[in-house]
């Protein structure tokens, strides 16, 4: 079994919601969060599943952010490594 390495955490009243997940299973989350909306005996509710939702949105943002920053970095380097600007190949 694979390490959970992520995980988004939800504190309501005196209940938390923790959810963990592996990088790349994001759409598997997602899936939980509805069933566990679906779920009657549970308090997590559907504006819950909606807020968690958003965080994790959020979250894979800001990595595709990370990792388009570092491709303009080496395309940069690359860049002034072969001695041009429009020189792109």
């Amino acid at each position: 079994m694979k390490k959970a390495n992520r995980q988004l955490v939800l504190n309501k009243g005196k209940e938390r919601f923790i959810f963990r997940y592996e990088r790349g299973c994001e759409d598997q989350l997602l899936d939980t969060l509805i069933e566990q909306a679906k779920d009657r005996r549970t308090d997590f509710d559907w504006f819950d599943a909606a807020v968690l939702s958003f965080k994790l949105t959020q979250s894979l943002i800001g990595q595709a952010d990370e990792l388009l920053r570092g491709k303009d970095s080496i395309l940069q380097t690359g860049l002034q490594k072969q001695g041009g600007k429009d020189n792109y190949r």
